[in-house]
Parts: structure tokens; C-alpha cells; sequence
């Protein structure tokens, strides 16, 4: 009998067929926001509408980053917002925990949970989420990474 996915996992994998579409061939990173499992917008890693992607015409790197690309996280609320899709109190589905850029934008849009796939870089997200009540959940691998805060 086959065993369905749970709700975390489920939207987990959607965020990974949602990375496939990323332009930027040094990460692919997809995030799709939920609110009540409801997908509300998605966003992948690419660069700006209407200019080459960083896999056709290279990066532009500062300090070890290709700073062409938007991130995924970045281009859900974008989306979001471009299409007027609140998002307050919603959860946010990464294949990559955020950067600390993008983790402030993920406070600052009301997203209240924020699921991720690996972890990517920044500490500072442990200690900023439990002070803001912000729940952070590792899946799989990142599950088993210990918080310090």
C-alpha cells in the first residue's frame, strides 16, 4: 500500500521541481509559499525579468556570491505581491535555509514558519527566529543539524 506524503514533505518536493527552473547554475534553490495548504506563490533563484540568465552569459561575483541573481525566497513574495496574493501568517517552503538578507525579508512579509532543505550559511537566522517567534523546521539531513541559539 502506498504511503502518502506528509504536508511539510509534500510542499518540500514541490520546492525542489520549482528549483529546476532556476537560472543560476552555481545554486538551484526553489521556495514556494503556503498559507492553510494552499500554495500561494512560488520563486526560484534567477536573474532580473528580461536580462540573461547567469548560466548563458556568467556571473557577476562580489565577495565569493553571484550577486546577478534574485533568490527564490525573494522571488515568492515578489510574486506574491506582484499578483496581490497576501502572505501574512503563511509558511515558507526552501530547498536552502535563507540567507540573512533574505530571512529579514521572510520576517518582514508575516511568514511565521519557514521550512527548509539544507542548511546554507547563516547562524544568525537560529537566534532571530526564536526571538521573533519565527519557526524554523529542518527536513530530512537538516533535521538533524543542532540549533544553537
Amino acid at each position: 500500500m502506498r504511503q502518502r506524503s506528509d504536508w511539510d514533505n509534500y510542499f518540500m518536493e514541490i520546492a525542489r521541481v520549482v528549483a529546476s527552473r532556476a537560472t543560476c547554475d552555481r545554486k538551484h534553490v526553489g521556495a514556494v509559499i503556503v498559507r492553510d495548504r494552499t500554495i500561494l506563490s512560488t520563486g526560484y533563484n534567477g536573474s532580473i525579468r528580461g536580462l540573461p540568465h547567469c548560466d548563458e552569459a556568467g556571473h557577476m561575483m562580489e565577495n565569493g556570491h553571484c550577486v546577478a541573481t534574485i533568490h527564490a525566497e525573494a522571488n515568492a513574495v515578489l510574486q506574491a505581491a506582484k499578483n496581490g496574493v497576501a502572505i501574512d501568517k503563511g509558511d515558507i517552503y526552501i530547498t536552502a535555509s535563507p540567507c540573512w538578507p533574505c530571512f529579514k525579508m521572510i520576517a518582514n512579509a508575516g511568514l511565521r514558519r519557514i521550512v527548509f532543505g539544507e542548511f546554507y550559511r547563516d547562524e544568525r537566522i537560529f537566534e532571530y527566529a526564536q526571538k521573533l517567534g519565527i519557526e524554523l523546521t529542518g527536513l530530512g539531513e537538516a533535521a538533524k543539524r543542532p540549533v544553537t541559539v
